[in-house]
């Protein structure tokens, strides 16, 4: 079952869908590239019990606005995401985050000053160098992805997205990553989200972190080919009192494969009533 984003607010002149649901504490669920919110289908179910979840889009991602000449860098997200917060009424949300939800998340905390109640980070763009060889091939040639034929765009789509996934993604994981990828609008977003990975938005940071005022938990996927997994180690000795906790057997996309996993270290996290 998909998760619904039912509710629009526009941020920075990009309309941003998102959704909500449960009772308790917020927690907001933060996605990372090229996904959707979509990547926490089989994981709020389990957590809404305990918490009230936000999920949104990212400005140029799955159901929020995507248009020509958008800014849908890392230097926008993080002010979607306070202004979010704002409009939310949230002063202290307990935070899930992976690969640009973490980044988005971090500057959030140590550019915006946004506080946590507790931060869960997992298989993060945190730390340089990142961007894989096809990242960097697709910045230097936007425009000629942009306008490729569909029958090429979209096998190179699903190629690219199950790289992220330890495990054989399924039909379903795949069409629903790939859906707000595809049309004239959506091949167009996907190669520009791409062209505006620029790893200055974690250098920004990176010099800022040390440890967080709130019980930080660093999770990552043993297999993940897309950020090693000593970079998980690194920032967790960098942001948190906690060693890293390692997934076996996952890959960069934890969601997918070990979505337990996630859901077992917030339920280790419940507030107490």
């Amino acid at each position: 079952m998909l998760l619904d984003l039912p509710y629009t607010s526009v941020v920075d002149g990009s309309a941003i869908r998102w959704g909500r649901a449960g009772n308790g504490p917020p927690l907001v669920a933060i996605h990372g590239t090229p996904f959707s919110s979509q990547v926490w289908r089989r994981i709020v179910p389990h957590l809404a019990p305990h918490w009230t979840v936000y999920w949104f889009d990212l400005a140029g991602y799955g159901q929020s606005e995507m248009r020509e000449g958008q800014d849908v860098s890392l230097g926008v997200q993080n002010r979607v995401l306070a202004a979010l917060l704002r409009e939310w009424g949230l002063e202290r949300p307990h935070v899930l985050a992976h690969d640009f939800g973490g980044a988005t998340a971090l500057r959030g905390h140590f550019l915006d000053g946004l506080a946590y109640g507790s931060l869960t980070i997992f298989d993060a763009v945190a730390l340089a160098p990142w961007g894989s060889p096809f990242v960097r091939h697709v910045r230097q040639h936007e425009a000629a992805f942009a306008g490729m034929p569909a029958y090429m765009h979209g096998p190179l789509v699903t190629a690219y997205l199950q790289t992220s996934a330890a495990r054989v993604l399924d039909d379903e994981a795949l069409r629903v990553y790939a859906a707000p990828w595809t049309g004239d609008v959506g091949q167009r977003a996907f190669y520009r989200q791409i062209a505006q990975m620029d790893q200055r938005y974690t250098d920004e940071i990176e010099r800022l972190y040390r440890r967080m005022d709130c019980p930080v938990t660093v999770l990552w996927g043993e297999k993940d080919d897309w950020i090693p997994l000593e970079k998980g180690r690194d920032l967790a000795e960098r942001i948190s009192d906690r060693p890293l906790v390692v997934i076996p057997e996952a890959g960069h996309l934890v969601q997918e494969d070990y979505p337990e996993a996630i859901v077992a270290a917030m339920l280790r996290q419940v507030p107490v009533a």
